[in-house]
């Protein structure tokens, strides 16, 4: 950047939206910021750059929320939970375009979205929220009487993905539950899909690996080898936990070698993973039953 003007925060949208698709199409606030920041390098004096009155507050990174609130009211990015982002279609589209190109178009959506952000009606540009189109899950009650539980269609569902599309969806959910992560991939990821931080209290974090397996549910189990050498990797990376995530099953032999050698693998296997998708809500719809019967202890 070699002007000394602070970039306008519709300037930072297409940046914004690179650093989540390169995150791995999912990413915390602060791993866009800092991103963003390596991306586009902004010099010292436009990072010293404040508003006047207020010597505490950046322009820049005050432009940075800025440029992540718009992307996401153009329909860039979506917010499904609170501080972390995800790529949405219209954002894919927008990184398919050479870089001009892109830029114009987003500046005519966010021109678009603020003249018609006091009507009534929704603006014509705005994209309106993804409806999931997959077929409802079953409830508590469907579950205990249909032909298929709500964790073998959700199972059969996240199998259908493509493998690197399986791998973004558990960083993502992963980042839901505090963790922030690097995507790896590539010939040389060393078996290692995602390098970050997992939270162990206000002020300690540990460096944790991810490794995702998209093993058919109703395949082998996963062995003690697949264990033991993603450990290796896990340890070359300097890791000091690691997560290992499969749609299927871990064998006995697998599940005592993740915690007889560093790093400490938390095996997540298919059943383990359905509970942790169900908590967060994503795609997943179980509806509260009343059982009857079991008010007959009060007659």
């Amino acid at each position: 950047m070699n002007s000394e003007e602070p970039p306008a925060y519709s300037d930072l949208i297409l940046p914004t939206v690179q650093a989540v698709a390169a995150l791995g199409r999912s990413a915390k606030a602060r791993e866009i910021t800092s991103r963003v920041l390596t991306d586009i390098a902004p010099t010292e004096e436009i990072l010293a750059a404040h508003f006047p009155g207020r010597p505490d507050e950046s322009v820049f990174m005050s432009r940075m929320q800025w440029a992540r609130s718009y992307a996401k009211l153009i329909g860039a990015l979506e917010s499904p939970t609170r501080g972390v982002f995800l790529l949405t279609d219209l954002g894919k589209e927008l990184l398919s375009l050479p870089t001009a190109v892109a830029q114009e178009r987003i500046h005519q959506l966010d021109r678009d979205f603020r003249r018609n952000r006091h009507h009534r009606q929704p603006s014509p540009v705005a994209v309106p929220v993804v409806e999931d189109n997959e077929e409802e899950l079953p409830t508590e009650a469907e579950e205990i009487s249909g032909p298929s539980s709500w964790r073998e269609i959700l199972l059969a569902r996240l199998h259908r993905l493509s493998p690197t599309s399986f791998e973004e969806f558990v960083l993502y959910l992963l980042r839901l539950y505090g963790l922030e992560l690097e995507r790896v991939g590539g010939s040389g990821d060393e078996g290692i899909d995602g390098i970050g931080t997992a939270p162990l209290s206000a002020v300690l974090s540990s460096r944790v690996a991810v490794q995702v397996k998209r093993y058919d549910p109703q395949g082998r189990a996963v062995g003690r080898e697949v264990v033991a050498l993603f450990q290796r990797d896990a340890q070359t990376k300097g890791a000091e936990r690691a997560i290992l995530v499969t749609l299927g099953k871990f064998s006995e032999a697998a599940r005592k070698a993740a915690i007889v050698t560093s790093p400490t693998v938390d095996l997540i296997d298919g059943e383990r993973l359905c509970d942790l998708v169900r908590e967060q809500e994503l795609g997943v719809k179980l509806a509260p039953t009343v059982n009857e019967s079991w008010f007959d202890r009060f007659d």
